[in-house]
């Protein structure tokens, strides 16, 4: 699944932003309490918004991305800033594209649609007791010639994964720019 746009359509949008960062995710801003402390894996991190709040509020992160140009504008913020951060260019869209990654304590998705297969690997990649966060345009955002009906993170996305997560809170949010959901799950102890 090309999410959005493909890897070219990435590293020029990444090319040609400013030398500045975007906000972090509202939805994590607001929600950080529900992370367990430790490590993060930021999916599909782009240059980085995100995993630098998580950085700057003691997670050790590793954000993988497609996109050269972003992991490399990610690299030189963390730098600023005296931070580490790991990177690693990796297509989402490769099966078992995540097989090697290691454990992590949170894994975040933020405005990525993973499918079904992906959700069910992810497992294998979080540890006892931590948090997945899923958040980005959902299932009731008007599609448009950037947003695509299958970027959309729909309701079922999620059916195979409860037998190993426990929903821990699911928010709606309507504003200005569309229709926003996020999904927190913990995993449970096995």
């Amino acid at each position: 699944m090309e999410y959005i746009g493909n890897e070219k359509y990435w590293d020029d949008k990444f090319s040609s932003r400013v030398d500045n960062l975007l906000s972090p995710e509202k939805s994590i801003v607001e929600n950080l309490e529900y992370l367990k402390r430790g490590s993060v894996l930021d999916m599909a991190c782009g240059d980085g918004r995100n995993s630098l709040y998580l950085l700057e509020n003691g997670f050790k992160v590793t954000g993988v991305d497609f996109s050269n140009k972003a992991l490399e504008r990610l690299e030189s913020f963390a730098n600023r800033n005296n931070y580490f951060v790991n990177t690693k260019q990796i297509d989402l869209n490769e099966p078992n594209a995540l097989k090697n990654i290691g454990m992590f304590d949170n894994i975040i998705i933020n405005h990525y649609r993973l499918n079904k297969k992906q959700f069910l690997d992810i497992e294998n990649q979080i540890t006892d007791g931590g948090i997945l966060f899923v958040c980005g345009f959902g299932h009731k955002h008007q599609v448009d010639s950037k947003i695509r009906k299958q970027d959309l993170i729909q309701q079922d996305d999620f059916e195979y994964i409860y037998k190993s997560f426990e929903l821990l809170r699911y928010v709606e949010n309507q504003d200005d720019i569309g229709f926003f959901v996020t999904y927190i799950f913990r995993k449970i102890k096995s």
